[in-house]
């Protein structure tokens, strides 16, 4: 096993000795997208198609799914993802879920989880939905992991491109906080509408500092915006 920290020009951390292992961990950002959106429009298209909700019903299961993904993104990743490392397992557990991440932001092989585990999770989550919510589980699942497709959009895009000059460049701005100034605040990487809500917004600063730290998150010489 493997913690190392990053250095320059070392930009691929691993997280396992074994190079099989370690290359479970990485996926390209394109296999997850497609899959979770492609998945989200079947399961929607299916359930309207079939009469087994209406358009209406349907939508609004998707919407409520949708943002009860953003939650808990929130909240694994302010409780999960920066649980106190006071256990060698846990310190070990932080560093493989995200601890790895945040060591080596640049690697953009796993700023997503690799496929083979998040398509068991969102089965699972499948599952549990259709038990809980009967029909109304289904579209409410296709939201759900649509939700996530856009959370690894966004992820991908704060890391890999330079911030849009449109208010899209808050989720830039919001995320650079979080990895470079404060990891104790800004959990929302989708939106910041949780840490509005739970009171993890980051403290205002003045224009120049924002400024001096909130550029292509991943690269300091693109710093001024």
């Amino acid at each position: 096993m493997a913690t190392s920290k990053a250095t320059p020009g070392n930009e691929r951390g691993k997280m396992f000795e074994n190079p099989v292992l370690d290359a479970l961990t990485r996926t390209h950002i394109a296999p997850p997208l497609i899959i979770f959106y492609g998945l989200a429009a079947g399961i929607l298209f299916y359930v309207i198609y079939w009469g087994i909700l209406s358009a209406s019903a349907s939508i609004t299961a998707f919407i409520i799914g949708f943002f009860a993904f953003t939650l808990l993104e929130y909240v694994a990743h302010r409780y999960a993802y920066h649980m106190d490392e006071t256990t060698p397992m846990r310190k070990r557990m932080v560093y493989i879920m995200h601890g790895a991440h945040h060591a080596y932001p640049k690697d953009k092989s796993r700023l997503a989880m690799p496929p083979f585990v998040s398509v068991i999770l969102a089965a699972g989550f499948f599952f549990l939905y259709r038990l809980i919510m009967g029909d109304f589980g289904m579209p409410f699942t296709a939201g759900f992991i649509a939700g996530y497709a856009t959370y690894l959009c966004v992820h991908y895009s704060v890391h890999a491109f330079r911030p849009p000059k449109n208010f899209l460049k808050t989720l830039w701005i919001h995320h650079a906080i979080h990895h470079y100034q404060n990891p104790n605040v800004a959990f929302g990487v989708s939106s910041p509408l949780w840490d509005v809500v739970f009171g993890t917004m980051p403290e205002k600063k003045n224009t120049a500092q924002e400024k001096k730290h909130t550029g292509f998150i991943d690269d300091d010489r693109n710093a001024k915006l």
